[in-house]
């Protein structure tokens, strides 16, 4: 399953700032147990797809996970050994612009423990450091 929009306005973007403190989706909005972000980055397809692969096979037995991203910014690129100039590549893969503070994955219906461990091995395949936070702490 890729994530990306069913459609977009504009094909090609900017690449854009990375700087700044997520003001939107900071706190925990659905679950009891969150994964929040230290740094700003781009989170791919691919890496959001992993995690959620670890965190559905880890939640077989009871528990529901929530994607609190999704990636809407397409990211394009030239061929090797291509001349400058003729335009803009095309699209390679799609990323995500997160800002730190921002809550990524959010559980629920499982023991704090539990939580901890999934979240582990979920932050292994993201590209940023993270955090691991509770209900009862911001």
């Amino acid at each position: 399953m890729v994530m990306m929009p069913k459609r977009v306005k504009y094909r090609r973007l900017q690449k854009g700032t990375r700087r700044g403190v997520a003001t939107t989706g900071a706190t925990l909005a659905f679950g009891e147990f969150g994964l929040k972000v230290l740094e700003n980055g781009w989170i791919k397809n691919t890496q959001i797809e992993a995690v959620r692969v670890i965190l559905a096979r880890q939640l077989h037995k009871g528990g529901k996970m929530w994607i609190r991203v999704f990636t809407d910014k397409p990211i394009t690129k030239k061929p090797a050994e291509v001349r400058m100039g003729k335009g803009k590549g095309d699209t390679s893969h799609w990323v995500c612009v997160v800002k730190r503070g921002r809550v990524l994955f959010e559980l629920g219906g499982v023991l704090e423990d539990y939580a901890k461990q999934c979240f582990r091995l979920a932050a292994y395949k993201l590209p940023l450091r993270t955090k691991f936070v509770t209900r009862t702490q911001r």
